[in-house]
């Protein structure tokens, strides 16, 4: 039997590799806004972000989810990461 092709990602803050559920998505869509991404489908530059509330609070003290989507990242958007995180 044939196994399933676990697809792997990278964190930017870590830089671990890791399943692809095990992390969140954040997406610059193409009009130039941030959103997160749950389905993993969402149009636009993504970058991934491990499930740990220790690496969100790292993201957001040095901005490396601005870094690398090249845009400034709403607050809002932190704290909707930390309630899907805390909820996970």
């Amino acid at each position: 039997m044939k196994t399933k092709k676990i697809p792997m990602r990278t964190c930017v803050v870590t830089h671990e590799k890791l399943a692809k559920k095990d992390l969140i998505r954040v997406v610059r869509t193409p009009e130039g806004s941030i959103v997160i991404d749950e389905t993993g489908k969402q149009n636009g530059r993504g970058a991934y972000i491990k499930k740990d509330l220790e690496v969100l609070d790292i993201a957001k003290k040095k901005n490396i989810l601005g870094q690398v989507l090249k845009v400034e990242i709403p607050d809002d958007i932190f704290i909707k990461l930390r309630s899907i995180i805390e909820n996970k």
